[in-house]
Order: C-alpha cells, then sequence, then structure tokens
C-alpha cells in the first residue's frame, strides 16, 4: 500500500529473506570471508551462528547468488527433531531424490549415485541445514556420514550449519567432537551497531528506489536501533510499520515521535509481547494459583487499555485501505498517486 505512496519499486522491509537486499555490514562481510574461505576448500562443515533475524539466511543466499549456478547443486533443510533414517529421507528429498519408502542402504545408494555424478559434471554440492540447534545427535551422525562420500580423495558435498547462538555451545559438547574435527570455517553474526543500523535501513529504501521521501532525522535512528537491537528482521518489521504509519498520516518525514508511537503499537501485540518471567500475567497467575491480587488487576487493566488503543489505531487503517481499494478504476489501470515530495509533515 505505502510502496505506491512514497513511489518505492517494492516493499523495502519485506521478512523474506532476499539477496537484492543484502547488506554488507563489517559482520557480514567478514562472515562472507569465512563462507568464501571454506568453499574453496570444498569439504567439511562450515557453521553460521547468530540471534533468529540476524540475517543468516540472506547471507547464505547472496553467497549462492556469487557463485557459478550452472556449477551448483544446492538444497535447503530446516532442521527439527529427526532420527536417523529421517534426516537421510530429508537430505535426499531437498536434492529432488526418490526417498519414499526406501531403507537406508537405498537411501545412502541415491545419495552417493547423485553426488558422485555431480561431481563428475563438475558441480559442487552444497546442504545447507537450517536451525542446526535442533539436530540431534544421530542426526549429526548422519551428516557427518555423508561428508565422507568421496571421488578421488575430495568430498562429494559440504554442508553449512546454520544455528541460533546456543548451537556455539552445543558444538562444545564432547558427543560433538567428531564434527567439530570436520569444521572447516565458523562464525557468529553479530547485531547492527548505530552506524550500520541507519546505513541498513538507508541502502534498503535505495534499492527500492528511495529519492530522500520519507526523511529520518538522527533520533528516529537512534530510537530504531534502541528498540530492535541492530537485529535485521526487528528493524524490517518496525520500519514497515512506520511506513505504513506514514502513508496514513500522509507524513514525508519520521522523528523520534513517529517511531515510539509505532513501538508503543508492537509492544501491544500479542506478537511482539514477552509473557515470560515474573512480571508476566500468566507466570504471575500460575505462581498464584489462577488467582488474581490487586497488582495483577492493574496490570491487567492497563494491557486491556493498551489493546483498546490499539485496535483505535487500527481501524482507520481498515478504512483506509477498503477506501483505496474501493476507489480503484474497474479498468485495473492505477489511480493518480499524490507525490511524495509534495507531502507535508
Amino acid at each position: 500500500m505505502y510502496e505506491d505512496y512514497y513511489r518505492f519499486s517494492a516493499k523495502p522491509f519485506q521478512l523474506n529473506p532476499d539477496p537484492r537486499f543484502f547488506f554488507g555490514s563489517k559482520g557480514h562481510k567478514r562472515a562472507m570471508a569465512y563462507l568464501d574461505y571454506g568453499l574453496s576448500l570444498g569439504e567439511g562443515f562450515i557453521v553460521i551462528t547468530g540471534e533468529v533475524g540476524a540475517g543468516k539466511t540472506t547471507l547464505v543466499r547472496n553467497l549462492f547468488r556469487q557463485l557459478d549456478a550452472h556449477n551448483l547443486v544446492a538444497a535447503q533443510l530446516v532442521s527439527t527433531q529427526l532420527d536417523a533414517e529421517d534426516t537421510l529421507r530429508s537430505v535426499a528429498a531437498s536434492f529432488g531424490l526418490e526417498h519414499e519408502g526406501l531403507s537406508k542402504s537405498a537411501l545412502l545408494k541415491n545419495l552417493e549415485d547423485f553426488l558422485g555424478a555431480a561431481a563428475r559434471q563438475g558441480k559442487r554440492a552444497l546442504l545447507v541445514v537450517d536451525e542446526a540447534q535442533n539436530l540431534t545427535q544421530r542426526a549429526v551422525e548422519e551428516l557427518r556420514m555423508l561428508s565422507n562420500f568421496q571421488n578421488n580423495e575430495r568430498s562429494l558435498i559440504q554442508t553449512f550449519l546454520l544455528g541460533q547462538p546456543e548451537f556455539r555451545g552445543i558444538l562444545q559438547s564432547p558427543d560433538m567432537q567428531q564434527l567439530r574435527q570436520r569444521v572447516v570455517a565458523s562464525y557468529h553474526l553479530g547485531p547492527l551497531d548505530p552506524d550500520e543500523t541507519r546505513g541498513y535501513i538507508e541502502h534498503r529504501l535505495h534499492t527500492v528506489g528511495w529519492q530522500g521521501v520519507p526523511s529520518f532525522d538522527e533520533a528516529a535512528f537512534t530510537a530504531l536501533h534502541r528498540f530492535t537491537g541492530g537485529i535485521p528482521r526487528r528493524i524490517n518489521t518496525t520500519c514497515d510499520r512506520l511506513l505504513l504509519l506514514g502513508f496514513l498520516e500522509e507524513k514525508s518525514h519520521f522523528g523520534e515521535a513517529e517511531v515510539d508511537e509505532v513501538i508503543a503499537d508492537l509492544k501491544n501485540e500479542v506478537a511482539h509481547q514477552d509473557f515470560h518471567g515474573p512480571t508476566g500475567l500468566s507466570g504471575q497467575a500460575s505462581a498464584n494459583g489462577g488467582g488474581a491480587n490487586g497488582e495483577d488487576m492493574a496490570r491487567l487493566t492497563q494491557r486491556i487499555e493498551q489493546v483498546e488503543r490499539s485496535v483505535n489505531r487500527i481501524l482507520p487503517i481498515v478504512r483506509k485501505i477498503l477506501y483505496t481499494v474501493s476507489e480503484r478504476p474497474a479498468t485495473g489501470e492505477e489511480n493518480d498517486l499524490p507525490d511524495a515530495r509534495g507531502i507535508t509533515h
């Protein structure tokens, strides 16, 4: 909706990983260097860890974009609590191989034949395992065994393990010793610093044709970094809502007040609330055997009031969207859109 209003070619803060929006922060550039080094070795495991939304998947997709697609056979597996055979079955499925109803030995034979054929064609086989912190010991062992497939003393497959920070601790456990010996490169992707947060926001805006409207003042960038902690996915969510606010209220400039208004709305929504800890309503009710004292009731009343304010803010959004859609010509032609440069703050 706001893309047309601000003359953007696309949504600048979409949540889906897209290598077009790759931003080379200091951490991301260093991680890319480690990935390049690991790839040059052509074997073993490469480990990338980082907070949820830190940009691990975007990093790998950007790497794939730089590689020669004609010489690359890549598959992605989102890790869950799989047993040994289910892990192999999932890997085979990721590469597009037959896997239903096959025994473990048949799965291994299919994978080895496939990887050997790829190597003979001069193609590199990469397996990307996301959410690696969920890997069981047996699943890790199966992935390690795949790395034993070799042709002329060269490994037939290389594996990227992408995981949350706790995966670093898991790797240090005694059960992971054999896997650690196969890790050729690893890197932990940290959050963006304040300057990088501003650069990240401006980079994504420029990617979709931003010409400086809407503008942001320094306080807005400071507030965005403080709230998001420099985590790219959180930045995307907050900035997307900020631009929606700008569209609804016809703003061409964002300051700290606008950012704080969006933050207040996000904090009142279930998807962004933290119900854990001693101050959470659910935890308090449990501790009191399901009852509620005066302090609990005060918090509950405050929460209800906050939700009501959020609903009151959402209603104009719905009305404006419905009005905009209903006003579109039946021919499908686009309406004349206001020039963002003419918007008054």
